[in-house]
């Protein structure tokens, strides 16, 4: 329930609008013999009475939401803040309906969409979650409406798509997009500033008092289980038998990957580098591998081991870039040499594309 996340006395009473919306039928005898039954009378005319918006919502704000059942007024008072948006796609690759190649790449990552395979093929083969993910990326807007938010995809890809949602419009300080949607789970990973309940007919402007739990824990693994990602990786669907490998489990569900080798260079001793990190398409969003790479790589200073990773991903290689458990090396920011032509079949990389190199610094 809401009153588990927010305080019980920062709520505030809707109030419903003095002119009721009307609808009219025609009352056919299939209509009247069909209610009948139910000692139900009707002259054809409906009215129901919604709620207004409350005069002190905030005028200025990132993420507000309505939450509510179906045929609560939740649609009525989203179409006080505009239209909901609605995407057309063309037959090509779904990155084509963006400005230009760096819109794509922001947004798409934003949205949870990573899986840079998937990025190349048109809007009408992807799954249901991903083009949830898919739209969504076109609405990080200001002023963006979007009505049944995350109701025809699985929890976990909506938890996913909230997070990073919310992520990118801190970030880029994106105003008023308001989100309407039946369910309550994401309202925690959203962090909304405002939430408007249809179905306790009351509001809050407070934000939220729980964060979400994300913890989840890495065990090692055999090297067989790369199976299950090996579609998932931008590169190749490849791993080195000499690689130690790692699994990342949330709750009672795998969802993370990721494959270390020794460091070949004989200049670096006593060193260990990334090899194959995949995050599960459903659990992209997340953060998750950002965090099992961290963990990883702790694990190998903790023992006394030098730890290196380098990426072609932007949003892994720019997260790497500002943080400080990372340490750029000589490398970063240098066209990639280091994979060869049978690798790029997963992604027609551009040849003077730079990778991103680091040392894990780890925390101090």
């Amino acid at each position: 329930m809401l009153d588990d996340l927010f305080n019980d006395d920062v709520w505030l009473d809707l109030v419903r609008s003095s002119e009721p919306l009307q609808s009219t039928v025609v009352m056919d005898e299939i209509t009247s013999s069909l209610i009948a039954p139910f000692d139900y009378e009707s002259s054809g005319v409906e009215q129901f009475y919604p709620y207004a918006i409350p005069e002190g919502l905030p005028k200025d704000f990132g993420i507000g939401v309505i939450v509510g059942a179906s045929g609560s007024g939740k649609s009525t008072l989203l179409k006080h803040f505009g239209d909901a948006v609605r995407h057309e796609w063309n037959d090509g690759s779904i990155v084509s309906n963006f400005v230009d190649a760096n819109d794509a790449s922001e947004k798409l990552s934003a949205a949870g969409l990573m899986s840079i395979p998937d990025w190349v093929k048109p809007f009408h083969v992807l799954s249901n979650g991903q083009q949830f993910r898919a739209n969504l990326a076109r609405s990080l807007t200001d002023g963006a409406v979007i009505d049944e938010f995350t109701s025809v995809v699985d929890r976990n890809v909506a938890k996913a798509a909230s997070t990073s949602l919310a992520r990118y419009v801190r970030k880029n300080n994106v105003r008023n997009m308001v989100l309407a949607s039946c369910h309550r789970d994401v309202l925690e990973f959203l962090q909304p500033d405002w939430v408007i309940d249809t179905d306790k007919g009351q509001w809050t402007a407070e934000r939220y008092l729980r964060q979400p739990k994300l913890d989840f824990r890495v065990y090692p693994c055999s090297n067989t289980l790369w199976e299950r990602f090996a579609a998932h990786h931008y590169l190749s669907g490849q791993i080195n038998k000499a690689a130690h490998c790692y699994v990342a489990v949330w709750g009672d569900q795998v969802v993370g990957f990721y494959a270390v080798l020794a460091y070949p260079s004989g200049t670096v001793q006593n060193a260990f580098r990334g090899h194959r990190l995949v995050i599960l398409p459903d659990y992209q969003g997340f953060g998750f591998g950002h965090h099992l790479a961290e963990l990883v790589a702790q694990h190998y200073l903790d023992n006394g081991k030098r730890f290196f990773a380098k990426t072609s991903h932007p949003r892994l290689g720019e997260y790497r870039d500002a943080s400080e458990l990372w340490k750029a090396t000589s490398k970063n920011h240098k066209r990639r040499t280091d994979v060869s032509d049978k690798h790029r079949t997963r992604w027609i990389m551009n040849p003077n594309r730079w990778s991103y190199s680091h040392e894990f610094v780890g925390r101090i």
